[in-house]
């Protein structure tokens, strides 16, 4: 089983410290994307975490399950309006498998990333592959890697500085790996420091992922509110198809 890196300390302020995803401004086109997805179909997500895309998808009358590594983050999805209508699998949502036909399996937030290793990505989109019915989707919401911003020889990107929060990259580009160190400010007014491992990938790679799974690129846009994918676009949200 990989480590849960979003224990009891992360998910007891996940919320507060994301509060701009949680803005109506970006959940809204993203529910409005999925559900159109969808249709009357159910969706899965991997790694549902506290709730953020799954609920108001849910309350737009898609029947929605989900798996999470972490029992603390779920505990708060639990605690949420609405939660009662979705059922959550506690496990690696790399290998875990839930009992139903999809139409829709999605990953969002650079949530794919959290797996560290090639192969567990891998073995997500052979997962996900396996809970779609045919001609279902499985959609993945990741950001474009950022090397531009990395200087020959060097290993770590400052990419935001608040009086709030403090955050650097430390990259490693052999490996494709990434650790992300987070300096935010407490309700006492300390600063906390908190650090978790991911691994980078780029489009090309996802691409020869899902036809290993046997999906086929459908789309590719820079968000979801489906503006075009370009050279400057930071992330991309992609749809690959399961043969009907």
């Amino acid at each position: 089983m990989p480590e849960d890196h979003f224990g009891e300390r992360v998910a007891a302020r996940y919320d507060e410290t994301s509060v701009d995803m949680f803005d109506p401004a970006v959940v809204g086109p993203t529910v409005d994307f999925l559900a159109d997805l969808a249709g009357g179909g159910a969706a899965l997500e991997l790694g549902i975490g506290t709730g953020r895309i799954a609920l108001p998808l849910a309350k737009r009358g898609v029947r929605v399950s989900g798996i999470d590594l972490s029992e603390a983050m779920v505990a708060k999805l639990r605690e949420k309006p609405g939660a009662e209508e979705i059922g959550v699998t506690i496990g690696d949502f790399a290998t875990t498998r839930v009992d139903g036909a999809f139409s829709l399996v999605y990953l969002v937030f650079n949530t794919i990333d959290n797996l560290v290793t090639q192969d567990e990505q891998v073995a997500c989109f052979q997962n996900a592959a396996a809970c779609l019915e045919p001609g279902g989707v499985f959609v993945i919401e990741v950001g474009v890697p950022d090397l531009r911003r990395l200087p020959y020889g060097e290993r770590f990107v400052l990419f935001d500085v608040s009086e709030d929060h403090t955050g650097i990259d430390e990259y490693d580009v052999a490996r494709q790996g990434l650790v992300s160190h987070h300096w935010q400010r407490s309700a006492q007014g300390t600063f906390e420091r908190s650090s978790g491992p991911f691994r980078y990938v780029w489009p090309s790679e996802l691409d020869l992922m899902a036809r290993l799974a046997g999906l086929t690129l459908r789309d590719r846009f820079a968000d979801w509110s489906r503006e075009p994918f370009t050279n400057e676009s930071r992330k991309h949200v992609s749809v690959w198809e399961k043969p009907a």
